[in-house]
């Protein structure tokens, strides 16, 4: 069974470790702990029992409470299979570059490139638009209004 334990945000993968070392040493049927980046202020436990997970968070600060109900591999697994950045991207939106010589400058996307994992962008505040293609990781969303 998969278990769902509310933490103090930003301590995780802290409270990760000290519930592991605290199940291996009073050897409790805990199979697995999981922090993840995109799960801020949860860990995934998996153990025998409900009553299992509690044990193991008895007395650990900085823990809240184990939430009600079960967790179903489904959905782990939206959490787990990670998304690229370029299918979030479209043709339209505004975007801050993050990395380069043209670094805070303001651009809209005019082509995405899935296939190169690039972006073809126009500064905004350019007198004259040159078209700039850039890998998405130097990009970051600001608008998903589309403006053309």
């Amino acid at each position: 069974m998969i278990y769902a334990v509310k933490t103090m945000s930003g301590q995780e993968k802290n409270l990760a470790q000290i519930l592991a070392n605290k199940a291996e040493k009073e050897d409790l049927n805990i199979y697995s702990i999981l922090a993840t980046e995109t799960l801020k202020g949860y860990l995934i436990i998996e153990a025998e029992s409900e009553s299992d997970v509690k044990e193991l968070i008895k007395g650990i600060p900085r823990i809240r409470k184990v939430l009600p109900g079960v967790i179903s591999i489904d959905e782990l697994e939206q959490i787990l299979s990670p998304r690229k950045i370029i299918d979030d991207l479209e043709k339209g939106y505004i975007v801050e570059i993050i990395a380069g010589p043209f670094k805070g400058e303001r651009a809209k996307i005019i082509r995405v490139d899935k296939n190169k994992e690039e972006v073809t962008v126009e500064l905004e505040n350019a007198a004259v638009p040159i078209p700039i293609t850039l890998p998405v990781e130097s990009v970051k969303v600001i608008s998903k209004k589309k403006e053309f």
